[in-house]
């Protein structure tokens, strides 16, 4: 199997060395491998998609929020001490 580089990976799918490296280190490349300090990615590997939110909606953000308006205020009486 043939392998390429980060900076061989990071020209072919237009992104930066540095984003190549945080995509092989989290597993969303199939295929690479850590060899040393380096990766080698394999030359048929597809640039994963774009993981980020599109729906506009952020998961679990509105529910900590909800929980941090609910919770009971100091009562007047117990902050004074």
């Amino acid at each position: 199997m043939d392998y390429m580089t980060i900076s061989d990976a990071a020209a072919k799918w237009g992104i930066s060395s540095r984003r190549v490296q945080i995509l092989c280190a989290s597993g969303r490349i199939s295929g690479a491998e850590r060899l040393g300090r380096s990766w080698a990615i394999p030359k048929d590997a597809q640039k994963p998609g774009d993981a980020r939110i599109k729906s506009g909606k952020y998961i679990g953000f509105s529910e900590k929020y909800r929980k941090k308006k609910e919770c009971p205020a100091e009562s007047p009486e117990t902050s004074n001490r």
